[in-house]
């Protein structure tokens, strides 16, 4: 886990001081690494909102409607809290 954390963390900190304004991210390490999909979600959206400020836009990509509603239904969990 800290180790993905520490992935998106470098991105963003990558990207800032490229002075990018928009970022996107495929669910990493949830392929053929087999990480899973549910802990790789929270992870990313939490490392998201801690940055959401420094950018325009941030996108999670999803490859099916089922990773599509890990994303949604975490996000609204991690919206309300």
């Amino acid at each position: 886990a800290e180790l993905l954390r520490g992935c998106y963390q470098t991105c963003f900190r990558l990207a800032k001081d490229a002075k990018l304004k928009s970022i996107a991210f495929p669910a990493i390490s949830t392929g053929v690494y087999g990480y899973p999909k549910e802990e790789a979600a929270a992870i990313a959206l939490e490392e998201g909102r801690k940055h959401e400020k420094d950018f325009h836009e941030i996108r999670y990509i999803c490859y099916s409607e089922s990773d599509l509603n890990i994303y949604r239904t975490l996000w609204e969990k991690i919206k309300s809290s």
